[in-house]
């Protein structure tokens, strides 16, 4: 199915809401994916020896490769075609999958993270770039991201409670495999129910400005994990000092190029260029504080992750169905005025948050996340539609690389800011006791995890007084990152408010360039009337 720029535009039929279903299969795998991984984690590396840098490894250098991979591939997908892409990237994420569950050692583990990072940089942004395409009324294409947005939330809530069974039962390499059948159906309807759209004018790849996008964003990532994690270094500075001369230079060589890897006009579009600034910093501030407290979950509370899962359920499903009435609201108002709600929403549940203790917290830290996640699920969903439908269809691809790279770096930075904070707040407050041994008091002094780890090794009471100092060290500083995460959103709303006037639905269409040719076969409108009308 090609695009023309004859024909007329129209609302999404059957074939288009078909085809969302086999677009929410990859990105509901892909949050799955990344759960489930976390607890296959000690299984695997006990049964192939991997020692601590090398767990490190097999967590990083997924995520490494969607970042460094994605503006690339939103381009690619631009030019050789958004389908053919998504369904060169199934394939190759189910092959990568099958090495991954039958690796023989870390070192080849790790090369097929890798190699599923670089297939996983095909899929979200060939997906999200489909949708702008297929939805070309404004309305149906924000309710068609909403439901692109739950799958993904659906799977990483999930994650956990479907980890926790799958290994149970069956040994690691059933983390892997979990991906392999919901490819395959992805490669049988695609061709079927996906159109395809490639930018004929968009002109050659330029090898040049991929190399140095990779030397960008790849340093960048990598400087915020080590910061956030051995904190401030000289490894770190220089890989981040080192990402920014390749970023300027990378940009200098957009703006020579007929034909850039990047089209740095698109940030002259303040809509596109202030959604993506909000999303940045959306990222840091939910990827950030949210690790931290899901850990809560299974060191202060003291839950495995299946049942720490279970807990965040409530939350997740707050968040699916505020991003399910997002459009409907954004239909009625300004998209800014809906992002803006969702985030002071989302500070309400942070407020909460700031009252968690490290006694009987699990009511406040469901309640608080419940709140937030409603929050949440309206920016996001909106946000994401406002990014893909303030640019041509013909940047569609560029547009949801960018998104998803953005937030990459916003978590990334979240993780190592908050993480910083966190981790000097509890170095400041926790109290180990003096007949602790050297080697458990200072592992116990880095990090909670250290002091959980240390506790079962100790007598009575010195287990007992260790923990509830380790706990309430811990809870002081989570308190103090939701008090911060609050104030933080506030500023987004004021932000989203003053540079997000638009309605959502200001323009109903898009350009005809991205109607299908067959745009009269299949013309249902009453297909999915209840999410749709």
């Amino acid at each position: 199915m090609e695009y023309s720029t004859t024909t007329p535009s129209r609302r999404a039929g059957r074939r288009e809401w078909i085809g969302l279903a086999v677009l929410a299969l990859p990105t509901l795998l892909l949050a799955l994916d990344m759960s489930v991984l976390y607890l296959a984690l000690p299984h695997l590396s006990a049964d192939l020896g991997a020692d601590g840098t090398q767990q490190l490894w097999i967590m990083d250098v997924y995520g490494f490769m969607v970042a460094g991979f994605l503006v690339t591939m939103g381009n690619l997908g631009d030019r050789i075609g958004r389908r053919r892409l998504l369904l060169i990237g199934a394939a190759a994420f189910s092959v990568a999958s099958v090495l991954a569950a039958y690796s023989v050692n870390a070192e080849m583990l790790i090369l097929t993270r890798a190699l599923l990072g670089i297939a996983g940089a095909t899929l979200m942004p060939s997906t999200l770039a489909l949708l702008s395409t297929m939805f070309t009324d404004a309305r149906q294409r924000g309710v068609a991201i909403a439901c692109w947005m739950s799958c993904f939330m659906g799977g990483a809530a999930l994650g956990p409670v479907v980890g926790g069974a799958l290994l149970e039962t069956f040994w690691w390499g059933a983390a892997f495999l979990l991906g392999v059948p919901v490819m395959v159906v992805l490669l049988v309807t695609g061709p079927v129910f996906l159109p395809e759209y490639r930018n004929d004018d968009a002109g050659p790849l330029d090898l040049i400005s991929v190399a140095l996008s990779l030397a960008t964003v790849l340093p960048v990532v990598y400087g915020l994990k080590e910061l956030a994690k051995h904190g401030v270094g000289a490894a770190p500075l220089i890989a981040l000092l080192a990402g920014t001369v390749f970023g300027v230079t990378f940009a200098r060589r957009q703006r020579r190029l007929p034909s850039p890897l990047l089209d740095l006009r698109l940030f002259a579009n303040r809509t596109f260029s202030s959604a993506l600034t909000i999303w940045l910093l959306f990222g840091a501030i939910q990827g950030g504080t949210f690790l931290f407290f899901t850990l809560y979950l299974q060191t202060v509370a003291g839950l495995t992750p299946m049942r720490a899962g279970l807990w965040l359920l409530p939350g997740a499903l707050g968040m699916i169905v505020s991003s399910l009435l997002a459009p409907h609201i954004a239909h009625r108002t300004h998209s800014g005025n809906v992002i803006a709600a969702g985030l002071l929403i989302a500070a309400a549940g942070y407020a909460v948050l700031t009252r968690l203790d490290a006694d009987g917290g699990l009511v406040v830290l469901v309640v608080g996340f419940v709140v937030a996640l409603v929050g949440v699920g309206l920016a996001a969903s909106v946000g994401t539609a406002v990014v893909v439908g303030s640019v041509p269809p013909s940047k569609a691809g560029a547009a949801a690389a960018l998104s998803e790279t953005c937030a990459e770096l916003g978590i990334a930075l979240g993780v190592a800011s908050i993480g910083s904070l966190v981790t000097s707040i509890y170095r400041s407050q926790v109290t180990v006791p003096s007949g602790v041994p050297a080697d458990s008091a200072a592992a116990a002094r880095e990090s909670i995890t250290g002091a959980v780890a240390a506790v079962p090794s100790l007598p009575q009471p010195d287990s007992d007084s260790l923990l509830q100092s380790a706990s309430e060290a811990f809870t002081s500083a989570l308190s103090s990152v939701a008090g911060l995460s609050a104030t933080l959103f506030v500023g987004l709303a004021v932000l989203a408010m003053t540079t997000l006037r638009q309605s959502a639905t200001d323009e109903k269409t898009v350009p005809a360039s991205s109607v299908p040719v067959d745009a009269t076969d299949q013309v249902d409108e009453d297909a999915p009337a209840a999410l749709a009308a």
